[in-house]
């Protein structure tokens, strides 16, 4: 493999783990009323001080497999200004992003690069600190947003404005119910849609092989 393939899949990663570690962990609470819930309220709900962690499954698929690639793991927010992506199966692998730098360790060897090599990085990992502290006017400095659902089922839209991030993903779907996010799906500017099950979706996806099955899961509110 040549190294832009290798640093495209990075990218890939990356952005994932940015547009997933930051919002993940929010609890689960019943939710106020089966009103529209429109973005001021579902950013409200999902915005969590550190330290913030939930479990996931993440569905990652390639043309080169016969089955989508199954990932299950951990997402961690310690502090602030770290995030983390803990591996537990098919292999093990620890990704951490502070200080602008990102550090990819597995077998006991770590890589790390600076994020300024990847400027879309930055602004993913700049909206969704926005998306934390519920400030909704900075997140659509990046992105525009668009609502649906009820505050019981709920799904944010969100579409890059940056011409850079946008040529990596065309669209990124929040789906959630009360305050609980339960699945992103990051629709890249090619290949196939990426799903990462979370929290309650993610405990119902164990024992679950099916990618369609999977699929359904994840839109399930």
């Amino acid at each position: 493999m040549n190294r832009g393939s290798k640093i495209g899949r990075r990218k890939a990663w990356l952005l994932a783990l940015l547009a997933t570690t930051c919002v993940a962990g929010a609890s689960a609470a019943p939710p106020d009323t089966a009103a529209g819930a429109d973005a001021g309220w579902i950013l409200a709900h999902l915005a969590r001080p550190a330290p913030t962690q939930t479990d996931f499954v993440e569905l990652r698929g390639s043309a080169l497999l016969k089955a989508p690639l199954r990932i299950e793991g951990e997402y961690k927010r310690p502090t602030d200004d770290t995030l983390v992506r803990a591996v537990r199966a098919p292999y093990v692998e620890t990704t951490t992003i502070r200080g602008g730098e990102a550090t990819i360790e597995r077998g006991g060897k770590a890589r790390r690069f600076s994020l300024s090599r990847v400027p879309e990085l930055q602004g993913l990992q700049a909206s969704f600190g926005a998306m934390l502290s519920g400030d909704r006017a900075q997140l659509e400095r990046y992105y525009a947003i668009d609502a649906s659902g009820t505050k019981q089922a709920w799904t944010l839209h969100l579409v890059p404005r940056d011409k850079a991030l946008l040529a990596k993903v065309r669209d990124i779907a929040l789906h959630g119910r009360g305050a609980e996010l339960r699945c992103i799906e990051t629709r890249p500017a090619k290949g196939d849609t990426q799903r990462t099950l979370l929290a309650g979706a993610a405990r119902s996806a164990h024992g679950v092989d099916d990618a369609q099955a999977l699929a359904a899961l994840c839109q399930a509110q």
